[in-house]
């Protein structure tokens, strides 16, 4: 089954109105077996895409993740990632920053984490917490001793905005191709995997007072989540709003992106020169001996 991905992907330069984005969709999916088969088939095609990323050796892929809590981040990178070489695969999970951190401007912890040339990268948050949680919690901003001049600035988020949109384009011209996802969850869904997570002894280590605490700032958050993907969907680095109430639909989609993103570059395993066959050709030749 094809997944049309254009419908979840933010339009540059277009206005976002979250209430407007579905949180579920109809399955794309006829049951959970035809779930099963149909990941194993994206699975398999990104192993074999994850091998020629490595072996052309131009391109890199960087895959960004957020949502509010309990979004189902952690779920979709284990299973679409599930099948991908190690070696070749990276994923950062970034929380609270550190002292050194936050001694640096707000891209710097992020930058050094991006993946090499042939390697796909992923971000389970990102610099995006800087104009998002940062946004919510003024007393998070402050503690990032930026200068008075900076804190007054009435404009500093469409600066961030910037800075962030002037390095995804940097990214693409060096070869780095950036995926955003955006877990789209609804407040009951979060409510009902919070209880969940409650009741379920195996899962109570989810679960935290913070995570409540957070959930008061539901609005704050989504206005948040609006202003950035509005500002920072690009052609170079597009942002998907991915509908996360059924987790499984959500995998389907998610691992569709990656795919046609892959599939869509110009890559090719190296030639092997006339010399160098002739070499393999005369190895072989002993070896068969």
């Amino acid at each position: 089954m094809k997944i049309d991905i254009k419908t979840f992907r933010v339009r540059e330069g277009k206005s976002v109105h979250l209430k407007k984005w579905p949180t579920k969709i109809k399955p794309l999916y006829k049951s959970k077996d035809d779930y099963k088969d149909i990941l194993a088939e994206h699975i398999k095609d990104l192993r074999a895409s994850q091998n020629l990323l490595y072996a052309d050796n131009r391109y890199s892929l960087l895959l960004i993740f957020q949502a509010m809590d309990a979004g189902g981040k952690d779920g979709a990178i284990k299973h679409v990632m599930s099948g991908v070489n190690p070696q070749g695969c990276q994923v950062f999970s970034f929380k609270q920053p550190s002292a050194t951190e936050l001694a640096h401007d707000f891209l710097w912890r992020t930058t050094h984490c991006l993946p090499e040339r042939g390697h796909i990268g992923i971000f389970n948050r990102s610099y995006y917490e800087e104009v998002l949680i940062a946004r919510v919690h003024p007393a998070i901003l402050q503690a990032e001793g930026l200068p008075e001049e900076s804190l007054a600035d009435k404009k500093l988020w469409e600066h961030r905005f910037r800075s962030i949109n002037d390095q995804e384009k940097h990214l693409y011209g060096n070869g780095t191709r950036v995926l955003k996802f955006f877990l789209h969850l609804s407040k009951e869904e979060q409510r009902r995997r919070f209880l969940e997570r409650i009741d379920n002894p195996e899962k109570n280590w989810k679960f935290s007072q913070a995570d409540l605490a957070e959930r008061e700032f539901w609005k704050e958050y989504m206005k948040a989540y609006e202003a950035c993907l509005g500002a920072t969907s690009s052609e170079h680095a597009p942002w998907f709003v991915v509908p996360a109430d059924d987790k499984i639909n959500a995998r389907l989609l998610i691992s569709q992106i990656v795919l046609d993103t892959l599939k869509g570059l110009k890559m090719s395993y190296p030639e092997t020169s006339k010399a160098r066959r002739k070499e393999l050709l005369a190895i072989r030749k002993q070896l068969a001996k």
